[in-house]
């Protein structure tokens, strides 16, 4: 199996974080495309961040019914701070993994835990992001096979300010998360009820 995995809070989940999964699945040859939720959010240190349950339900909401396209929960059931290279390591040897990147965080591999292992275990699929070209990840990346596909330009952060501020999101959001938010009255304010504080003990984004 070539496997990618795209990892990410997910916070939520939106239209630009499906484009990105299904171009690397099409166009990276890959078998499937897993949606690796983040933890009980050790990789934020800047904000406060929903609690995994509801960011790994509407993964699952997100991607029912896209062919290639799974949710994967073994970073929201592990305890403590993960490594990428920790999630790496708990597939079978035999499956080949491929980190699906934009072009920003891959310029910061090198800045990562046990960084060489990770790219012995796991090839890297780039797409690009604002600010960073392509070209400049694969300097950094001489290995790493860059998407051709448009820059995405949604953002989470926005849509929890829409959110908040009472303004649609249909266009930015797949309607089954549309309706797990408002049920559970996710984003609707910042209070203790509905996130969690990020520690600050975390290298990496995974």
């Amino acid at each position: 199996m070539r496997i990618g995995l795209l990892g990410g809070t997910f916070d939520p989940i939106h239209y630009g974080h499906l484009a990105v999964a299904e171009a690397a699945l099409e166009d990276g040859g890959l078998d499937q495309v897993l949606m690796v939720p983040a933890g009980d959010p050790w990789q934020k240190t800047d904000r406060m961040v929903t609690p995994a349950v509801h960011r790994l339900e509407m993964v699952r909401l997100a991607v029912e019914g896209r062919a290639g396209l799974e949710v994967d929960d073994r970073e929201v059931t592990r305890s403590g701070p993960t490594y990428t290279i920790d999630t790496l390591e708990s597939f079978p040897a035999t499956d080949r993994l491929f980190l699906i990147l934009g072009s920003d965080s891959a310029l910061g591999i090198p800045s990562w835990h046990r960084w060489l292992e990770v790219l012995d275990r796991a090839g890297v699929i780039i797409v690009p992001r604002p600010g960073v070209t392509c070209d400049e990840a694969i300097e950094v990346l001489p290995d790493a096979r860059c998407i051709e596909m448009g820059l995405v330009s949604i953002s989470a952060t926005t849509i929890r300010q829409r959110i908040r501020d009472g303004e649609p999101v249909v266009d930015l959001v797949p309607p089954p998360v549309i309706d797990y938010i408002a049920a559970h009255h996710l984003y609707a304010k910042r209070g203790e009820d509905d996130m969690v504080v990020a520690p600050s003990d975390m290298e990496e984004p995974s």
